[in-house]
């Protein structure tokens, strides 16, 4: 699954421009640039088809409500992940107040992760929804600790401890991983 950047160019920005006036094949032609990519990083995030269908759905429902605001000459793919993101730790902040993971507080360095996208979405799965969604949010997507722990409602310190919390537990199951294949 190519979840790639599409590069920005005329075709989307005219078709932005033309959504805004009310041309729905414009917006359902953003829709279908867009839609695998929001469904499938909220699949990855959350591991849940239902949730990543809804939090989809209404990803493009709101960006329907803002495209008067949005900048055509902008891509729009940055926006819908940030949005669906957003829309996803709202749903965990709901669920949880605060994020029960074993372990100590120090800082870890980052683990060395399987080559394989199967391998790692196996390994990310095996963390609570919230750790993963960190885990994801910060590493791959590039979000700070300064907008994690102001998104998630804690402090940078907490986003810092579940990040080392949950490295820690993938560089462990990994190894676990390891061991086992090799008996």
């Amino acid at each position: 699954m190519d979840n790639a950047q599409p590069t920005h160019d005329k075709n989307e920005a005219e078709l932005l421009r033309a959504a805004r006036r009310g041309d729905q094949a414009a917006f359902a032609a953003l829709y279908r640039l867009h839609a695998k990519a929001i469904h499938s990083l909220v699949l990855r995030l959350s591991g849940s088809v239902e949730t990543a269908e809804d939090i989809t759905q209404d990803t493009f429902l709101k960006a329907m409500r803002f495209l008067p605001g949005l900048r055509a000459e902008l891509p729009l793919r940055p926006w819908l992940k940030r949005t669906a993101s957003n829309a996803l730790i709202d749903q965990f902040r709901k669920q949880w107040r605060s994020l029960p993971l074993p372990g100590d507080d120090f800082m870890a360095d980052a683990a060395a992760l399987p080559e394989s996208d199967a391998e790692i979405a196996g390994l990310l799965r095996r963390l609570p929804p919230a750790a993963r969604t960190l885990v994801w949010l910060h590493l791959m997507e590039g979000w700070s600790h300064k907008e994690l722990a102001a998104r998630f409602g804690h402090t940078e310190s907490w986003s810092k401890s579940v990040l080392s919390r949950a490295l820690k537990q993938l560089r462990t199951n990994l190894s676990d991983d390891e061991k086992n294949s090799c008996e």
